[in-house]
């Protein structure tokens, strides 16, 4: 059987919206759902038993950073991710593709893979499809992303059909080099902003029979309704048995339009980013906690929020102070409350779906919110 399995539960009659389950070696998971960002193997501020708290079926840890510190030998050594970081559900690692090609001249793109320079020491380093499922292997992983090139954005005709015809290359190096019968290898679908590639690697993605599909190289910095259309078009070439996932998206407007468009999985550093700057992420916006207006509000962040914040009574006020004291508790508050937010966003547009009434949810949700806050 093989390791990652989806199971459809229910399919919006209007869009694209669908729930389902995935199922791991490190059990199962509802869908649609938003993974929280462990980036080397710990959710900034946040314990393994909060997460569970929450309701997080499924992290994401980045095979760029755990490559460079501690290494994968050591993770080994230790058992596993799982074992090393006393997480027992189960785990996503990306490729360190979108790590390495953010750093610019700092790395050498060939057939063979990618040179680089540690932005920790400036030691010289080397990825893979080959290296990169290796590393991936020794940490044992539930789900393993193929290493791609992430085509940026805005980018030539030329460059971006180059890019994703060695990204198909590197997607079949990735399938020769994985061995494990535990671990499950998703392919990434690229093709920049142009809908004839997407259509190609699309095909002779799914004709190579991944266990699931990511859709790349958007969010990118291209303007959102771009980003819908090539979202849209992308997922409608993906297989209806198999997950499908939007790579570092975060905010609640994507998710809800991302799912309108048949997207399962997200992630994305966003959430406990934003709390570190005195954020916190609401259903109509957001909460600035620095700005004095929340200087004599002794309500919570958010009425009926069941993170650990708002039901113990922990106000505006209160976090407003420690957020500008610097103290940690006040960032680690906000983190589990936008946390909490984002699972508990996913688990109602899920119910939503399963109701047959997903698109009264999304109206009503974008009529009420407003990014800026």
């Amino acid at each position: 059987m093989a390791a990652i399995t989806y199971e459809l539960i229910k399919q919006d009659e209007h869009t694209g919206a669908r729930a389902g389950i995935i199922h791991t070696p490190h059990g199962s998971f509802p869908t649609p759902i938003f993974m929280p960002v462990g980036t080397q193997a710990s959710v900034k501020g946040v314990s393994p038993d909060e997460l569970k708290d929450l309701g997080a079926g499924i992290i994401l840890s980045n095979t760029y950073h755990l490559f460079l510190r501690p290494g994968v030998d050591l993770i080994r050594e230790a058992g596993g991710l799982h074992k090393f970081m006393h997480w027992d559900r189960a785990i996503l690692t990306d490729s360190g593709g979108f790590q390495v090609f953010s750093l610019g001249d700092l790395r050498k793109i060939t057939e063979e893979g990618v040179t680089f320079r540690s932005h920790l020491d400036g030691s010289k380093k080397f990825l893979s499809p080959e290296v990169s499922m290796q590393v991936q292997m020794g940490l044992g992983s539930d789900i393993v992303m193929a290493f791609d090139e992430c085509v940026p954005y805005p980018a030539d005709y030329n460059y971006a059909k180059q890019s994703t015809e060695r990204t198909l290359r590197w997607a079949k190096r990735c399938k020769d080099t994985m061995t494990s019968p535990n671990q499950g290898l998703f392919g990434i679908v690229q093709g920049g902003m142009y809908k004839d590639l997407r259509k190609w690697h699309a095909q002779e993605m799914v004709n190579l029979d991944f266990p699931g599909y990511a859709v790349g190289g958007l969010s990118v910095g291209e303007p959102k309704d771009l980003m819908y259309e090539m979202l849209e078009y992308s997922t409608s070439l993906l297989p209806q048995d198999k997950p499908r996932y939007l790579m570092g998206v975060g905010t609640p407007d994507h998710l809800v339009e991302g799912v309108a468009r048949g997207i399962d999985m997200f992630d994305c550093v966003y959430p406990t980013r934003v709390a570190r700057n005195g954020m916190a992420m609401t259903w109509t916006g957001r909460l600035v906690m620095k700005n004095a207006a929340f200087t004599h509000d002794h309500h919570v962040l958010e009425e009926g929020c069941g993170c650990y914040a708002c039901r113990n009574g922990y106000t505006r006020a209160y976090i407003r102070h420690l957020v500008r004291a610097g103290e940690i508790f006040g960032l680690r508050l906000l983190s589990l409350h936008n946390l909490w937010f984002l699972e508990e966003f996913v688990r109602r547009m899920r119910q939503s779906i399963i109701d047959g009434r997903f698109g009264e949810f999304r109206s009503d949700f974008l009529a009420n919110y407003h990014p800026k806050g």
